[in-house]
């Protein structure tokens, strides 16, 4: 008898473009529902799977997509870096963030690195739930990727002020001087305000596991726009403490996912879908 073959992570597709998300764990992932809307609005023919990795496994799992042909990944936690340190070149926004989250293998094999991340918030904000984001003082929750891939394209948005607010104050100032061209403020949690900012971003994943901020409620007035990266459930802490102090709107980051998604579409495929629509039909889905 001989042993038998493990299947391959990714099957050599025939006649239709592929593509993929990767993470770990990666199940919960909405990505193929998205991109596959995405395909169905422009008439697009591709397919899109998720595939779970080991964690020391990036590498490989890269080099066994390419080889089966595949044309874009879409990376999340926690590969975001490895992704970053294997691209053979890197697009402005992924050499800020220090992060990829977007794949594109082009023709010849090379592989392009982008983070996306950064435009799917900022058109979250601004386009679907209206938030001013020019002149806009800006205080972030968390000093990981998360945080990292999303500073400058605040900048760029207009934002006056970013406040950066961490467990561990030291890694929130050392990200903070990684932005040499941005005057940041950074702190420890536990930071008093000299006044309430108008947006409040929570970074961190502590909604996973039912955690609440840690922050000084005087950050926020009733004008203020908090805002979860995370969506679904895992962002409720965070709304349901900001609601509680009075806050009259804020959102979970639904919309950055569907976003950020638009954004490597279009990279990939050459033409950006509406995302109202996906975004919509994703949260009737959510309370089916």
């Amino acid at each position: 008898m001989t042993e038998a073959t493990a299947a391959p992570l990714f099957p050599v597709r025939r006649g239709v473009d592929f593509y993929c998300v990767v993470g770990n764990p990666i199940g919960h992932s909405l990505s193929p529902k998205i991109h596959r809307a995405f395909a169905d609005q422009l008439g697009h023919q591709l397919d899109y799977v998720r595939v779970e990795l080991p964690r020391e496994g990036f590498n490989a799992g890269l080099a066994a997509f390419i080889a089966a042909g595949g044309r874009g990944m879409n990376i999340t936690v926690p590969f975001k870096e490895d992704a970053f340190a294997a691209c053979g070149s890197l697009t402005a926004r992924a050499l800020a963030a220090g992060a990829v989250n977007t794949i594109c293998v082009q023709s010849d094999g090379h592989v392009l690195g982008d983070n996306t991340d950064g435009e799917g918030l900022v058109r979250d904000l601004k386009d679907n739930l209206g938030a001013k984001l020019r002149g806009a003082s800006v205080l972030m929750i968390g000093a990981g990727g998360a945080a990292r891939g999303v500073i400058t394209p605040l900048f760029e948005a207009g934002i006056a002020r970013l406040v950066l607010l961490n467990r561990t104050p030291a890694r929130a100032q050392a990200l903070a001087q990684r932005f040499t061209d941005f005057t940041i403020q950074s702190g420890g949690l536990e930071t008093v305000p000299d006044a309430p900012v108008s947006v409040v971003i929570n970074a961190t994943a502590g909604g996973l596991t039912g955690e609440r901020p840690q922050i000084d409620p005087k950050w926020l007035d009733a004008q203020s726009f908090c805002y979860d990266m995370v969506y679904g459930p895992a962002a409720r802490p965070f709304l349901d403490w900001a609601e509680a102090r009075g806050v009259a709107r804020s959102a979970d980051g639904l919309g950055m996912l569907v976003e950020q998604a638009a954004a490597a579409f279009a990279m990939w495929r050459g033409q950006r879908p509406e995302t109202g629509p996906v975004i919509e039909a994703l949260r009737v889905a959510a309370k089916a």
